[in-house]
């Protein structure tokens, strides 16, 4: 289950990292598990990643579930 968490969380990582301008700032903790994945990045680009109405980050939760290595995680976007 780690290794899991651990693809899932570079599967965010790269996607995140795709849609920011500050990519050095963009962080995947693991928690619980590998259940919970955790993004951090730098505070202007938490928009870019949340996008209009949660658009961005609903299409991002939506790749986590579609994958086999992120089909029992959760994305949460925090400060």
């Amino acid at each position: 289950m780690a290794d899991e968490g651990k693809q899932a969380a570079e599967l965010i990582e790269f996607i995140a990292k795709s849609i920011v301008t500050n990519g050095d700032d963009v962080r995947v903790v693991i928690k619980d598990g590998g259940n919970l994945l955790e993004l951090e990045t730098a505070a202007e680009d938490r928009g870019r990643v949340i996008g209009r109405q949660g658009r961005v980050a609903k299409a991002m939760r939506a790749l986590l579930a579609a994958s086999a290595s992120g089909a029992d995680a959760r994305l949460e976007i925090v400060d």
